[in-house]
């Protein structure tokens, strides 16, 4: 515990914006629990029970900081790794699930419990489901085709033998417990849907689909906004044995043709308008502009003309029954087309199966600690996984799911949160960034809140301190992953410290390495995961999955082939782990993989660009990524002599925004633009983007 005569630090508070009487009320008492605690108490005890007891969530957040570096002035960072913010409080852990469970097989600690799940993978995955009871018509024999060490073990075979729709595992709640809590935009009202209720609208869309002609495996797009509608629709398509594509609802026609197209989507599902304070935004439209095949279309202005062949949401309810039976089938049976950017123009199209939402499950039920009686919430899109995962993570687990239907980054979202008694909340670190440097969650009573959960970005250290004292310190699960992993490979819990913008450990039943360049084991490298686990993708629709993921990976220690993820990993001192970014081409950008490739396809397009190449930089403090642009123009352009600043604010770089909005997606948002002479290329012509970087 460092020795501070906080008595002389009242105008360092007070430069911190603390009044004087509220700043000498802080130092009294930080001495005052001092003179409690033994002199050996650890920094961070001390900062734990400081943050807890003394700091208040109204009291200016520089104060915050300032007292954190205080405390915190005698630990070294090198040999301790980066100082925690929060430490999980020992009369609580004992109600986790990952404590319960791991004493109820004697276990001394997180570690020994995580080391047997990955050495363990069979017994592991067993116990969960002996846990959780998901309702299997057939249960499996095995839960992996293939032992430790044999030939085929990094990608086997799922499940073996069982028979079940995993809809039917979403519905084990009491039918009267409270499945979805709704707000909407504009509203201060919150309605409830029950389990049973929820379940009565899943079959009457699954007999809707049916009547329509449409049979099992015939994929069924969705391009709508996250609401109790499209979470129904969702699991509809799921229990008639259909393949959901996820279409996210930002996305530009071009955008949607494509996924369309990979897809072999049969229909979709969609809404005329969204609605977004006084502005009415085009879906329909969109999916209109994309050739989209039969539409389903929910109305919000009644006047809403639809093609021919073209059907509305009433009409399509009306033709339906409610007593629909699920499609049953094996593990491998395709419930949700995904959609990830590869190296080329066409994004991978990656398949989730009826047994991946059960890594959906393990994730929210260990590392979030979910339980039936939580409320999860997360702004987020059936078009991105987090959507699908929102909905397995805590119907699976017995929970509720919180809906808003608005924009996230607005007060009312935050007052939707406290109105609805959210305890686990979601979201992306640019969203806490807006937060934060607009005000509009100061004061926010989110004292409900157990945890915060954040993935999609790099996450800024200091933007996610200032979360955890928003809510009067709760802890940060970072959780990293991808698409085709069905949930996360580094991630937190509530048993071990929270330090912002780390990983604590890889998830439960999956390990991981790092190696550099040489394919030697390092500190800092190429993260590559120890398969296998249920979630992995075994299948893409238009990649060769064996070569995307496995082509040339080296072997781990125990001889099973790698698993190629791509990101770029630091190991701290103590053992906790930091991402750094892509290490190959793909960024990215708002929560979305995006190639170079793509960007570089959609803005060669503008007048007066003869190339480019894209690339995606960390920023010094932390956080999303940030798009730059290095522009080869062609001669007599005129633009060649323009000065940095002026480049900036030239029409060439809004002309690029505007291509890259309206062909891929609003939410790439170009930071700069940089004239070159040449692009810097490998003897066989490739671009060299690191060296750019």
């Amino acid at each position: 515990m460092s020795k501070i005569n906080y008595s002389q630090k009242t105008s360092e508070l007070i430069e911190c914006g603390i009044v004087s009487q509220r700043a000498s009320e802080i130092l009294n008492a930080i001495e005052s629990l001092i003179k409690t605690l033994n002199p050996e108490t650890s920094s961070d005890v001390l900062w734990q029970s400081v943050s807890k007891k003394v700091l208040k969530t109204t009291d200016a957040f520089a104060a915050h900081l300032k007292i954190f570096d205080w405390i915190y002035t005698d630990w070294n960072a090198q040999k301790q790794g980066p100082p925690p913010v929060w430490i999980p409080d020992l009369s609580e852990i004992p109600n986790t699930h990952l404590a319960q469970v791991s004493s109820q097989k004697g276990f001394k600690n997180f570690s020994q419990f995580w080391s047997w799940s990955v050495k363990n993978r069979e017994e592991f995955w067993t116990d969960f489901f002996e846990r959780t009871k998901p309702a299997f018509r057939v249960p499996p024999t095995k839960i992996f085709s293939h032992s430790l060490g044999q030939v085929g073990f990094e990608n086997p075979k799922f499940l073996l033998g069982a028979q079940f729709n995993i809809v039917e595992s979403c519905f084990l709640a009491e039918s009267k417990k409270t499945a979805l809590v709704v707000g909407r935009e504009g509203s201060k009202e919150i309605s409830k849907i029950s389990y049973g209720e929820l379940l009565g609208q899943v079959k009457k869309i699954a007999s809707g689909i049916t009547a329509l002609g449409l049979k099992p495996s015939d994929a069924i797009a969705i391009d709508m906004p996250m609401t109790p509608e499209s979470v129904a629709i969702y699991l509809g398509i799921l229990w008639a044995g259909c393949a959901a594509v996820s279409i996210a609802d930002s996305f530009a026609p071009e955008e949607i043709s494509t996924r369309l197209r990979i897809s072999k989507a049969k229909a979709i599902f969609t809404q005329d308008f969204l609605v977004r304070g006084s502005k009415n935004l085009a879906l329909y439209q969109k999916v209109k502009e994309a050739h989209a095949p039969k539409a389903i279309v929910i109305k919000v202005d009644q006047k809403t003309e639809l093609r021919a062949g073209d059907i509305s949401w009433s009409d399509f309810l009306a033709g339906a029954q409610a007593q629909a039976e699920p499609f049953v089938g094996g593990a491998e049976c395709v419930a949700n087309i995904l959609f990830s950017s590869g190296t080329t123009g066409d994004p991978k199209a990656i398949p989730w199966t009826h047994a991946t939402p059960f890594k959906c499950a393990m994730d929210a039920f260990y590392h979030h600690d979910l339980h039936p009686d939580d409320v999860l919430a997360w702004p987020t899109n059936l078009g991105w996984m987090m959507g699908p995962w929102l909905i397995f993570a805590a119907l699976l687990n017995r929970s509720t799911v919180a809906l808003f239907d608005g924009a996230p980054h607005t007060r009312e979202f935050g007052d939707f949160v406290a109105r609805s008694e959210v305890t686990v909340l979601g979201l992306v670190p640019s969203l806490v960034k807006a937060w934060r440097h607009s005000k509009v969650m100061d004061g926010v009573n989110w004292s409900k809140i157990k945890a915060f959960s954040s993935t999609g970005e790099a996450s800024n250290s200091e933007d996610y301190f200032w979360l955890m004292a928003l809510a009067g310190y709760k802890p940060v699960i970072e959780y990293c992953g991808g698409t085709e992993i069905g949930g996360g490979f580094l991630t937190g819990t509530l048993v071990q410290p929270a330090i912002p913008a780390t990983f604590s450990t890889p998830s439960m039943g999956l390990d991981v390495v790092l190696l550099n360049d040489e394919r030697s084991p390092a500190q800092n490298g190429e993260l590559f995961v120890v398969p296998p686990s249920l979630g992995l993708s075994q299948s893409l629709l238009n990649r060769d999955h064996e070569d995307v993921y496995f082509k040339d990976c080296p072997r781990g220690p125990d001889g099973t082939l790698l698993r190629r993820h791509g990101d770029q990993v630091e190991r701290l001192a103590n053992g906790y782990l930091r991402a750094l970014g892509r290490a190959d081409d793909t960024m990215n950008l708002g929560g979305i993989k995006v190639s170079s490739a793509e960007i570089e396809r959609v803005v060669n397009t503008v007048e007066g660009i003869l190339e480019t190449a894209a690339v995606a930089l960390n920023p010094p403090g932390g956080g999303p990524s940030l798009l730059k642009i290095f522009v080869v123009l062609k001669p007599g352009t005129g633009l060649e002599n323009l000065s940095p600043g002026e480049i900036q604010e030239s029409e060439l770089k809004s002309k690029m925004q505007k291509e890259i909005s309206s062909r891929l997606n609003p939410l790439f948002k170009l930071n700069e633009i940089k004239l070159v002479p040449s692009l810097p290329r490998t003897a066989s012509n490739k671009v060299m983007r690191r060296l750019l970087r």
